[in-house]
């Protein structure tokens, strides 16, 4: 079972978090997604108003416009989430971001999944074949590694890595 956090301190409050107790994934969960939806609501009364504001004075088709609000908007959250960030932190955080889009890309162009592609790949590593945990645990870190420059057949036959790094380039983000 999880280890369970303790939540009910003076600060608890803050988070919306007080008395409860919760196992870390449980924390996770809540802090990463749970408030996403007052997330929403706080960027939209930040900078809804400014950006329909110019949106609304081009002179140019609806179509362009919402994705102009798109392209904003997640700039700015970009930027903000970056800018929160301590630079070490930041840094590391927009490299594993520039990664899940790249897969998110691929995933979209060749059909596939390539994390649940990874997870059939990993059942095949048996505990069995190990003398103990950690020897095993070892082993599917090990594979889950070569598996990403191993080619694949769904993406015909090229390896997860290169189909990544191809879609990312297309965006500028292997630089």
């Amino acid at each position: 079972m999880a280890e369970r956090i303790n939540l009910d301190d003076p600060n608890a409050d803050l988070l919306g978090l007080n008395d409860e107790e919760l196992s870390e994934e449980e924390f996770l969960e809540k802090q990463l997604y749970g408030k996403n939806p007052g997330r929403v609501a706080a960027l939209g009364d930040l900078v809804y108003d400014l950006m329909a504001k110019e949106i609304d004075e081009l002179d140019i088709p609806e179509d362009a416009k919402r994705k102009m609000i798109f392209s904003m908007t997640a700039n700015s959250v970009l930027d903000l989430v970056f800018d929160a960030s301590p630079a070490d932190l930041g840094l590391e955080a927009s490299f594993c971001f520039d990664m899940y889009i790249g897969a998110s890309l691929t995933n979209k162009k060749f059909k596939v999944d390539l994390f649940k592609e990874l997870e059939q790949a990993l059942m095949g590593v048996k505990r069995d074949d190990f003398p103990d945990d950690e020897t095993y645990e070892l082993a599917l870190e090990e594979f889950e590694e070569k598996w990403w420059e191993i080619p694949q057949p769904l993406l015909d036959k090229r390896t997860p890595t290169d189909s990544i790094i191809e879609m990312l380039s297309k965006y500028g983000l292997t630089e």
